[in-house]
């Protein structure tokens, strides 16, 4: 039990605003078609997941810290950038939905003081700019408290969802036939493009490039800790060290299995829910407001704040994990001290923009988890290639089925990218 947290927390980013908006889209507009892209996703997850810690534990640096020792100059600051702009777009997810989450609960009050739409939502994201950095200040008082305040927002979003699941009633034979069954929504040319695009935003919003680079130093606090008394049992010695490894990656494993399967259950009532309550609304793209009233007159005002509730949790909680990234990202590139909460002042600045301007915030969202699905290889195949190097892993080397596996998902990816990449080039 001790072990387990860090993936808790790069869990948040699994089931992040980019997820609500992502997820609502494609239960809406295909019922439970894409289902089976949360299944996949979530093995990938799994996997990625697994490797970036494995590497944290194995070589006790993070992934940015190992790519500037490993590779050359140019590639650093290639992969830096790449990094820094999946940052950018997963905070301006998370921030909005933490936003939008505070409107829905309290936003009324506001436009009936003569705030409009527009100001309303800019004043939330300013609550919820003091809201982070309170949580950030939990680190203050050890990462044990901030993991528990993390593992405590993804428990309310998992009991809310539960909650919606059970009041929506949904047919689980469709559901597990879904789940299993990959497949598009061919009943036209725009049905399909519309379904490669939302099952890219869902894959984006899913494995998410951000936490490759954290979870790698989420690991480093408790490697120092296991180290710092395995040394002091066994004088340091290098079996000892190598079993103390070993150990550690066995508890981690369970963590991601564990956590990651949660995020996934979660991802999948969302999907459930929007197919159930919004799909027979007549939504083709709802927003999440849409969602939001239109579950209070269907399912009763209960469902629709904790719809809200699991919202503003997981903005949050997410927007807080995802200026922990960005840290771990420019310090681990560009080998710099960086203080954190100068980096969640700066990160604030497009989000507040965007709401300011009055642009759509589920198409931005939606947006956002595109440019992720992107943005993702500059992570995975540096981590691929880092695991898979002996210099670098020693007699942790991975072995063939899971390079296999490691490429196959970059190859994924890649694919369906290229596919997006044409069906936006056609118009169609």
């Amino acid at each position: 039990m001790r072990y387990l947290g860090p993936a808790f927390v790069a869990s948040v980013a699994y089931i992040d605003p980019g997820n609500f908006a992502a997820n609502i889209q494609g239960g809406s507009q295909f019922g439970y078609k894409l289902l089976w892209v949360l299944l996949w996703s979530n093995a990938m997850a799994i996997l990625v997941q697994y490797l970036s810690a494995k590497l944290g534990i194995v070589t006790g640096l993070t992934l940015p810290q190992n790519c500037r020792r490993h590779f050359s100059r140019r590639n650093t600051i290639l992969l830096w950038v790449a990094a820094e702009v999946s940052a950018i777009a997963t905070d301006l997810a998370e921030f909005l939905g933490a936003a939008i989450g505070i409107y829905l609960l309290f936003g009324t009050p506001l436009l009936e003081h003569g705030f409009s739409r527009t100001g309303a939502l800019f004043f939330a994201a300013v609550i919820a700019s003091v809201l982070v950095f309170a949580i950030l200040a939990l680190q203050v008082a050890g990462y044990r408290w901030f993991e528990g305040g993390i593992i405590g927002f993804v428990a309310i979003i998992g009991i809310c969802y539960a909650v919606e699941v059970f009041l929506v009633h949904p047919q689980w034979s469709a559901v597990a036939f879904h789940t299993l069954v990959p497949m598009l929504d061919g009943s036209s040319a725009k049905a399909f493009h519309d379904s490669i695009y939302t099952a890219v935003a869902m894959l984006g919003a899913t494995v998410m490039p951000h936490v490759v680079y954290l979870h790698s130093a989420l690991v480093q606090p408790r490697l120092r800790e296991l180290e710092a008394k395995d040394e002091r049992r066994l004088a340091g010695t290098t079996s000892g060290m190598k079993a103390s490894a070993k150990r550690y990656l066995r508890y981690e494993l369970m963590d991601i299995i564990v956590a990651m399967n949660g995020a996934w259950l979660i991802n999948s009532a969302m999907i459930v829910m929007a197919a159930v309550a919004l799909a027979p609304a007549g939504f083709e793209s709802p927003s999440i407001e849409d969602a939001y009233r239109t579950l209070g007159p269907l399912l009763g005002p209960a469902a629709a704040t904790m719809f809200a509730v699991a919202l503003l949790c997981s903005g949050l909680s997410s927007s807080t994990v995802g200026v922990l990234a960005g840290q771990v990202i420019i310090e681990g590139f560009l080998d710099i001290k960086f203080p954190i909460f100068v980096r969640r002042l700066i990160t604030i600045i497009p989000a507040l923009a965007v709401i300011a301007i009055g642009l759509d915030p589920l198409k931005i969202l939606v947006l956002s988890q595109v440019v992720l699905s992107f943005t993702l290889p500059f992570a995975l195949v540096p981590l691929l290639i880092l695991t898979n190097r002996k210099s670098v892993m020693g007699e942790f080397l991975s072995p063939p089925r899971v390079r296999v596996a490691g490429w196959v998902t970059v190859g994924i990816i890649a694919a369906l990218n290229v596919v997006l990449v044409g069906q936006l080039a056609l118009g169609g």
